[in-house]
């Protein structure tokens, strides 16, 4: 007798659940969809706001159909709101600050998680604490710091780091350094040891290990970090406002400052603005969705 055969007669009920269709996990859908409408719906909002004219607005209301809808406010926020320099201003702070976090991060994370010595344990609770502690309580050292940091004039007007891009980059690293640090450090310590042991037997060093062997095989992980990195540093407002006093070197996130009224606010103008400052953040998420996607449940499966 086989032993399927007998696990069919040991347990018949078993076996009937076997061939029976797979358990719908309806609470999980229902819970997903209306998480999913809570997200979307502030953002479909903003949109339609964002294509009707004022006018439409104050005839008809907020809660209606009725009226226009066309681009105007788009075109009027852009050009009024001197989007295109602070977008410009964006990318100098961003694609730096993101380059050299991945770059200090991964290899904090390889001294920690590959390389066997008495403090890495040690650093990787220190780099992990240091996201638990607000910016806020931050803000004034750092400024006394940047103030007080000479640098010739060819770099800052003002002769120290303040109103400058550095001084933005500088502090946006370390403070993502931690976050990232801990995330590489993990996903390094489910590859297989006998990589870096076998590129050790064959003569291979420290840093030849860590650039040929351990960077390539990371690319999902930086891929997610890279894609939650964009976000978080485009989308910062506090550091920039409190290190660039210039109005031309402000990141786009400031650029609705520059919307709002004296008396009065056109709020289908303000909708308009923050649609045009989420547009790159969305086109970088889709295009790298894959790759996040996959950098996040890749080393799910490792054990």
């Amino acid at each position: 007798m086989s032993t399927t055969t007998r696990a069919a007669k040991a347990h018949p009920a078993q076996a009937m659940r076997t061939g029976s269709k797979p358990k719908r996990h309806y609470g999980t859908h229902i819970f997903l969809t209306i998480m999913a409408i809570m997200w979307l719906v502030p953002l479909g909002w903003s949109l339609f706001t964002a294509m009707r004219p004022v006018a439409s607005t104050n005839e008809h209301g907020y809660f209606s159909l009725a009226g226009a809808f066309n681009f105007d406010n788009f075109i009027q926020a852009w050009n009024q709101g001197g989007f295109s320099t602070y977008f410009l201003n964006s990318i100098i702070i961003t694609v730096p600050a993101v380059l050299l976090t991945l770059f200090f991060a991964s290899m904090m994370a390889f001294a920690v998680s590959r390389v066997s010595w008495k403090f890495n344990v040690t650093l990787l609770i220190m780099f992990t604490a240091g996201n638990l502690l607000p910016p806020q309580v931050l803000a004034a050292p750092l400024f006394e710091m940047a103030k007080h940091f000479e640098v010739p004039y060819s770099i800052s007007d003002s002769g120290n780091m303040l109103n400058t891009y550095i001084i933005v980059i500088a502090v946006n690293t370390a403070f993502q350094m931690g976050f990232c640090t801990f995330v590489l450090s993990n996903y390094m310590k489910a590859l297989s040891a006998d990589l870096t042991e076998a590129a050790l037997v064959d003569g291979a060093g420290i840093w030849r290990q860590y650039k040929d062997i351990i960077m390539p095989l990371c690319r999902p992980a930086f891929a997610a970090l890279g894609t939650l990195q964009v976000i978080f540093i485009y989308n910062d407002y506090f550091w920039p406002l409190l290190f660039i006093q210039s109005g031309n070197r402000l990141p786009i996130t400031t650029a609705i400052n520059n919307l709002q009224g004296q008396f009065l606010n056109n709020y289908n103008l303000l909708a308009a603005g923050a649609i045009i400052t989420v547009i790159p953040t969305l086109v970088i998420y889709l295009l790298l969705q894959r790759h996040f996607v996959a950098g996040l449940t890749l080393g799910s499966s490792k054990g």
